[in-house]
């Protein structure tokens, strides 16, 4: 369960990372997926922080998590 959690953490962190390398270089375009999303359109760089804060948070929770 702990591995699931952290892998769960870095795949919302890697989405997170790739949507900003994508607002600030235009790279990475196919990888996010917030940029599929229409209602998320005008706020995507502030979505994109939550998601690199969140994925960093759940992968800091898996420590807590007992094996």
């Amino acid at each position: 369960m702990k591995k699931f959690v952290e892998s769960v953490g870095f795949v919302v962190f890697v989405q997170g990372m790739a949507g900003l390398l994508h607002e600030w270089t235009g790279w990475f375009r196919l990888w996010t997926v917030v940029r599929r999303v229409d209602f998320l359109g005008g706020n995507a760089t502030f979505v994109h922080i939550v998601l690199v804060v969140t994925g960093v948070a759940v992968m800091i929770a898996a420590d807590a998590i007992k094996e």
